[in-house]
């Protein structure tokens, strides 16, 4: 234990900064000294080296929660984003989702059992395109079917669509949804919706999020598609802390 803290030490330290204060002849024996102690016991430069990350992990997990906390109104109470399940559910859990995302399709399905096995969730929708221009274009149409009250419909219509999110896929989608699509058109050019987006991706990189799908749940930054009991264990956890 004593060799392995003294590796660790010399590994996280940059050399001036561990050695400083030895004369050359003592830096020169430490160094010895670990190089025989790696050789006798290679597990040492494994064990610290997993010490560093699980020192990074926790640091980043710290900042998340942070982080979340200083953006709990943006993130949890925005009324003019788009949510499902109950409105009024004790739990809110928030998606980043790009709607090209092949991550966010295989997702949805979980999803879509998460709120039916739990009445209590609200879930608060956040498009973040970040898969380039047809991913901007796609939601684009989603928050002006917001407006129609379609958000809910198109989102569904685009996480099962196979093929790109193009301007003649999107009306072809929005009318099967029952949508106006010259209303849809217009609404997609309003500067508030663009403000909206770019609201989105300001949000996601105070938090360090760097790839879709991602969620907030309780103070927990999920990146990645999880399963169904990871997701109902980090509600059921936000839920023991309120």
């Amino acid at each position: 234990m004593i060799r392995a803290a003294a590796l660790l030490l010399a590994l996280a330290l940059p050399v001036t900064g561990w050695t400083q204060g030895f004369t050359s002849a003592q830096r020169a024996e430490i160094v010895e000294i670990l190089r025989q102690a790696l050789r006798q016991d290679p597990t040492i430069l494994r064990d610290a080296i997993g010490g560093l990350e699980a020192a990074e992990q926790a640091a980043r997990a710290t900042a998340q929660r942070d982080a979340i906390g200083a953006q709990e109104a943006a993130l949890f109470r925005d009324a003019a984003d788009p949510v499902k399940g109950n409105p009024q559910g004790d739990v809110t859990l928030v998606e980043f989702f790009d709607a090209r995302c092949g991550y966010c399709k295989q997702l949805h399905p979980t999803m879509e059992a998460l709120i039916r096995r739990d009445p209590n969730l609200r879930v608060v929708m956040k498009d973040l395109p970040i898969l380039g221009p047809n991913s901007v274009l796609a939601s684009r149409a989603l928050l002006a079917a917001q407006r129609q009250g379609g958000y809910g419909r198109l989102y569904d219509a685009l996480m099962a669509l196979r093929g790109e999110p193009t301007e003649p896929v999107l009306r072809q989608q929005a009318e099967r949804a029952g949508l106006d699509w010259a209303r849809l058109r217009r609404d997609m050019d309003d500067p508030a919706v663009a403000e909206r987006i770019q609201g989105n991706m300001a949000l996601a990189q105070s938090l360090g999020i760097e790839g879709t799908p991602a969620m907030v749940i309780g103070r927990t930054l999920v990146p990645g598609a999880v399963d169904l009991p990871t997701l109902e264990r980090l509600v059921a956890e936000a839920r023991a802390a309120r």
